[in-house]
This record gives structure tokens, C-alpha cells and sequence, in this order.
């Protein structure tokens, strides 16, 4: 189950007036802790008997037994020998074409005359200019200019040019074939294949035939049956409460557990110390829940040391089940070498006691 952040009230001598909130404990007492619980299941154990194993049948083989018996085989099949006789030729003479009949081209080049063509460079275009006058008889200069328009001439440019006179051909002259001869073989009688049959051979053998065929022998196994402890239903929780609860259990509490070097296993002396403080609180106050959080020191890798730690917590947590407490009312986590409580991180020289410090498996009430 998913537990919600914790939510302890610590009452002081003003809670009287906080208490009258919906959802507060009702008659708190100042200087007390509180803790808010829902209400968990209620299961009985019971037993029930389950088939773990269907009955079945054991099968055994009797072996075949056999005889030996006489029989005539082939060792070597029929075949066929085959006697190639070569085709015969006689030489020919065969015309061909040596050297085919040729086009003989010629070109004349294209030929050009002389001319040119007059190009327009620049367009007539004109401007407004001032101008000042002599004489002026105004101290200011604006007073003495006069505005002209200037005209400026168009500009050209003769280009000489190359017109085309009498425009690229070519001329044609035909060259004969060249003509030769070559000789060939040629068949006069074709190859042929003689076929020689060649008789198939024979020879007796021994060997094991069936005479009593095997046989499969059923032989029955009764079923299994297990008895199985189960949990059932008779009252379910989910209820609200305040329950009074210790201060100093809101906050992370350590277990005198010694946990033997990278093992999970709790000794007989750990669970003494479980059975003293955890499941006596478990038992005594049956609507709260606790988390259990279990801590390495630095030596190691720190997957290694969160996987160690973690099932350190687990362990715990399992043993606590196995004496009756529900699973849900507990949380286990494996928080590694995360949490330190000195300097003893990795490559820093400490002692085992300093390392022991920080092998520790902690617990807290959780509010719901």
C-alpha cells in the first residue's frame, strides 16, 4: 500500500483551539504526539488442501525382441555403359566481307562578311541646375540664384559585326566493300552414343527382424495433496483514526541490530531486539504503520550497498510478517551508503568502529 507523507502533531498548550478543526483528534492532551491511521484488514488464517500434483502413469517399455533371418539384396544396381563416337567434318569455304563499303565526308566551313551596328549607350536625358547671378543685390545668396534646365545628348556606340555568308556543308564519296574468304569444318556425320547395358550383381545378408514387437507397461501414481495456510477476510479496515504515539517514534529510531559483513540474515540477536521494540509497538497499536529504512558504510560499491541494504530492510520487514503482522502495515527501504552519519565516505581512512556507526537499520511510525 502507498504511504502518504507523514502527519504528526506535537499538541502544545494552544492545541485546544487547533482541535476544533474537522479532521484533529478530538480530547488531545498538550505535550502529546499523535499519529493518523487508517484502519487495516482484519484476517483469520485458515487451511484448505490443494492438489500439488495430479496423479499420473509410470511408463515402462518392454524391449522388442528379434530373430535373425536370411535375404537376398542388391549390392550393385543395373547400369549402363556408354561408348562415345565422334562427329567427322570436311573443310569449307565460306565468303565473307572483310572490309564493309565506306562514306568518305568532307566539310566546308561556313564563311562570313563584314558590317556593323550602331548601339544606343546612354539615353538623352535632362536636370534642373542653379545657378547664381552677379550683381546681386540681396545680403542673402537664395535670394540671387536662378533655376535652369540643362538638356545632356543621348550617347552611342558603333559595334562591328560578322553576318554569316554561306553557311558549313560537307560532301560524300563512296568507298567499295573489301571482300575475302575463310575456311570452316563442317559436319558430315553427327556424334553418337552406343549404350552397353551392364547386369546388376547381388549377395545374401543377415539381419535382425522383429519377432515380438515392444510393449509399453502403465503403472498408476496417486495424486498430492499440500495443506495450505490462507489468509481470509473478516473485517476491512480503511477507517480513520488519531492514535497517541511516543514523540520519539516520529522520527528515525535506531535498531541495536549487527548485521554480519555483506550478509541479509537476521541472527537470533536481532530478532530479540525486533521483538522488543517493533512487534510489541506492531501488536500494542494495531492501526499504525512503520517504515523500516536500512543503511551500509561506504566500503563497497554503492549498487552493491543499496541492493545489501534493501534486503537487510526486507528481511525484516519478513520476519515481522512471519509473527502476524500484515505486510501493508510496513515499508521497507534500502537507502545504501546514501546517508552517512560522519565523514566515512569512499577513500576516507576510518576504523570498523567509525564504519559501524553507519551499518544500521533505523524504524518510524508513518501517518496514513
Amino acid at each position: 500500500m502507498k504511504k502518504l507523507l507523514p502527519i504528526f502533531i506535537a499538541l502544545l498548550s494552544t492545541f485546544s483551539v487547533v482541535a476544533q478543526n474537522d479532521g484533529l483528534p478530538s480530547n488531545p492532551e498538550p505535550g502529546k504526539c499523535y499519529v493518523k491511521c487508517v484502519s487495516h484488514d482484519v484476517f483469520k488464517t485458515e487451511t484448505e488442501e490443494v492438489k500439488i500434483q495430479d496423479g499420473y502413469k509410470v511408463l515402462s517399455v518392454v524391449p522388442a525382441k528379434y530373430k535373425w533371418v536370411e535375404e537376398k539384396v542388391m549390392i550393385k544396381e543395373e547400369s549402363k555403359k556408354l561408348i562415345y563416337h565422334p562427329a567427322q567434318f570436311e573443310w569449307k569455304e565460306v565468303p565473307y566481307v572483310k572490309k564493309e563499303a565506306e562514306k568518305m565526308l568532307s566539310v566546308k566551313p561556313a564563311t562570313f562578311g563584314t558590317a556593323s551596328q550602331t548601339i544606343k549607350v546612354y539615353p538623352e536625358t535632362g536636370s534642373w541646375q542653379y545657378t547664381a547671378y552677379a550683381d546681386c543685390a540681396s545680403p542673402n545668396p537664395e535670394d540671387c540664384k536662378t533655376l535652369c534646365y540643362v538638356k545632356k545628348d543621348a550617347q552611342y556606340k558603333t559595334v562591328a559585326t560578322k553576318p554569316l555568308a554561306t553557311a558549313a556543308a560537307t560532301a560524300q564519296n563512296i568507298k567499295s566493300a573489301a571482300n575475302a574468304t575463310y575456311k570452316k569444318q563442317v559436319v558430315v556425320k553427327k556424334a553418337w552414343v552406343e549404350e552397353v547395358v551392364i547386369p546388376a550383381k547381388y549377395s545374401t545378408i543377415k539381419r535382425q527382424v522383429i519377432d515380438v514387437p515392444a510393449k509399453v507397461v502403465e503403472k498408476p501414481v496417486a495424486p498430492k495433496f499440500s495443506t495450505v495456510k490462507k489468509q481470509v477476510l473478516i473485517k476491512e479496515g480503511g477507517i480513520s483514526t488519531w492514535e497517541e504515539i511516543d514523540c520519539g517514534l516520529v522520527k528515525a529510531t535506531k535498531l541495536n541490530i549487527l548485521w554480519d559483513l555483506g550478509s541479509a540474515t537476521v541472527r537470533s540477536d536481532a530478532k530479540r531486539e525486533i521483538d522488543k521494540k517493533l512487534l510489541t509497538l506492531l501488536t500494542s497499536k494495531p492501526n499504525i504503520s512503520i517504515e523500516l529504512a536500512s543503511h551500509t558504510d561506504s566500503r563497497g560499491s554503492a549498487s552493491f550497498n543499496r541492493a545489501l541494504s534493501q534486503r537487510r530492510a526486507d528481511a525484516v520487514k519478513n520476519y515481522l510478517v512471519s509473527k502476524g503482522i500484515s505486510g501493508n502495515r510496513i515499508v521497507s527501504k534500502g537507502y545504501g551508503e546514501s546517508r552517512l552519519l560522519n565523514n566515512c565516505s569512499d577513500g576516507v581512512p576510518c576504523s570498523a568502529s567509525q564504519h559501524q556507526v553507519n551499518r544500521r537499520t533505523e524504524y518510524r511510525v508513518l501517518s496514513k
